[in-house]
């Protein structure tokens, strides 16, 4: 398979800038955003594994800083979901926009509060968004929003990750979408353990293939 195409790109707004990489590989599927949490960016380990598997499967990813370098010092603003839900949907613009992507489908890909950004951001601006996964997300604190969004919606956590799995569970209940929760066996929040990414990784593609492609 041939390698990706990757771009180094800069979403911007006023006197914003984010930092960004889009990958392009070839016949696209569609593309998935990248919402990361907990102070994490474009750079994520775990989000850019995630991704390259994304792109086997034929989708463009964005891996995107949501915060500036001086914004992510302040720990209040990881934990800012309108914030990151603006700054999600400034990306989901400039996606439409650009010559690259203007054509395809757009789906979220959220981890940690980076999963209640993408919800609240998929209920407020519901148009072309066809699909949103969650891995060991926060979907909690976007409460109010989860009975609006109608793009299908995967939920994965961890086995070993009680509390997230309490949060989530709640969480199902009041999306009334096209909706699934997978719980991956032995995991923790990380999915650091042996396979457990690879997991997430899979459910993901099969997700995204299902509704993403299928509605672009």
């Amino acid at each position: 398979m041939t390698a990706p195409l990757e771009h180094t790109v800069k979403i911007t707004k006023e006197n914003l800038a984010l930092e960004g990489i889009l990958s392009l590989p070839t016949d696209l599927r569609g593309v998935v955003v990248f919402a990361h949490g907990s102070g994490s960016g474009r750079l994520s380990p775990r989000n850019s594994f995630v991704a390259r598997h994304l792109q086997r499967k034929g989708f463009a990813t964005l891996l995107l800083d949501l915060l500036t370098e001086e914004e992510a010092e302040d720990r209040r603003n990881v934990f800012d979901i309108d914030l990151l839900a603006d700054r999600l949907l400034l990306a989901k613009a400039w996606v439409e926009a650009d010559p690259l992507t203007r054509n395809l489908g757009i789906g979220y890909f959220g981890a940690s509060t980076g999963a209640a950004a993408a919800l609240q951001a998929a209920a407020r601006e519901p148009s072309n968004i066809k699909a949103v996964v969650s891995r060991g997300g926060r979907p909690d604190l976007a409460e109010s929003y989860l009975p609006s969004v109608i793009a299908p919606t995967l939920l994965i956590v961890g086995g070993h990750d009680e509390p997230v799995i309490e949060m989530n569970q709640t969480a199902y209940r009041l999306l009334t979408c096209e909706k699934q929760l997978v719980i991956v066996p032995e995991a923790t929040h990380l999915f650091e353990e042996l396979g457990a990414l690879e997991q997430v990784a899979e459910h993901a593609g099969r997700w995204f293939v299902r509704y993403l492609e299928s509605s672009s």
